[in-house]
């Protein structure tokens, strides 16, 4: 069913930024959070990628989430590859949009610019 293949890839990502922007990693760690080399610089670095990957995450699941069930919902099409790209975009995006606000607010030594 094509609204159960929604709710289990873009609903599921919407879920889980929901749970990320409610419950997000206080410190450093190894499981929980975003997680590139330069977001594990320091404390402060971390809070700022996170809060940021956060809500870019959540604002781009969401649409991401809603852009899927007008397919399934208003366009009778077939859905195939639909819901995952849109599922890959969202997290493609939320990156590189993390990744550029790191580059322009701190310094490769992790300094704030």
């Amino acid at each position: 069913d094509a609204l159960l293949y929604v709710f289990t890839t873009n609903g599921l990502l919407f879920l889980i930024s929901i749970l990320f922007w409610k419950f997000p990693p206080k410190k450093i760690n190894g499981l929980y959070g975003y997680r590139t080399p330069k977001a594990i610089q320091n404390q402060e670095i971390w809070t700022f990628a996170n809060t940021l990957f956060n809500q870019s995450l959540l604002m781009y699941a969401g649409i991401s989430f809603l852009a899927s069930l007008a397919f399934v919902t208003f366009l009778s099409a077939e859905l195939t590859w639909q819901p995952m790209a849109f599922v890959f975009l969202t997290i493609i995006v939320s990156i590189i949009k993390t990744e550029r606000a790191l580059n322009t607010n701190f310094t490769d030594e992790g300094k704030r610019k």
